[in-house]
């Protein structure tokens, strides 16, 4: 049973770690992009909505077109391919804070909004966070959302993200811990705008 937990362990690290220097990379990269190419695209359509196509594409491509610079040791293939996509992402993070900025107008536009019974403050209450939660995502510093970005919608943990974004995962922590305590200073104002309409 060992060996073939062993055999189980070799393979996962196998498509988690490939060798991309190998003879015959589209096979590699088929395999790749079976994986990892929707989580990619779901993660880069929160960002930045319609370009995600284009941006999965593209990611893919610098990835094969760079693959001799990937290094297994270094990192798994899924943290090097949203680093990939995070440095092109840099391209469109103007598009991305108006369309955060967006976000904050259309959850205020419909906090005012009519409904029947204990919905109307359920949904005062989830416009007024979203609200503030997209203005504050649109203020912060670019490293700083894509730290919180690839760690929570993209589900990567503070290794991968030191990966993706080619920092210490020290600095990925911290910048966590000061992205956190900035999103719960906007918090008690949500608090305070749901309890005085009480």
């Amino acid at each position: 049973m060992t060996q073939h937990t062993t055999a189980g362990a070799r393979a996962s690290d196998a498509d988690d770690r490939p060798d991309l220097s190998g003879p015959g990379p589209g096979l590699v990269f088929g395999r790749l992009f079976d994986r990892h190419a929707r989580p990619l695209h779901r993660y880069l359509a929160r960002r930045v909505g319609d370009l995600a196509d284009d941006l999965v594409g593209e990611t893919f491509l610098v990835a094969y077109q760079t693959r001799a610079g990937y290094d297994p040791e270094r990192g798994t293939a899924r943290s090097w391919l949203y680093g990939i996509a995070t440095n092109l992402l840099r391209r469109h993070v103007r598009q991305e804070v108006r369309g955060l900025a967006a976000a904050a107008r259309a959850a205020g536009s419909t906090a005012g909004q009519e409904d029947h019974g204990g919905r109307v403050a359920d949904r005062v209450d989830a416009a007024a966070r979203a609200r503030l939660l997209a203005g504050a995502l649109a203020e912060l510093d670019p490293g700083d959302r894509d730290v919180l970005l690839l760690t929570s919608w993209a589900g990567l943990d503070s290794n991968e993200v030191a990966e993706a974004l080619g920092i210490p995962v020290g600095t990925v922590r911290s910048r966590l811990h000061r992205v956190r305590r900035r999103l719960r200073a906007h918090a008690p104002e949500t608090d305070q705008a749901r309890t005085g309409d009480e």
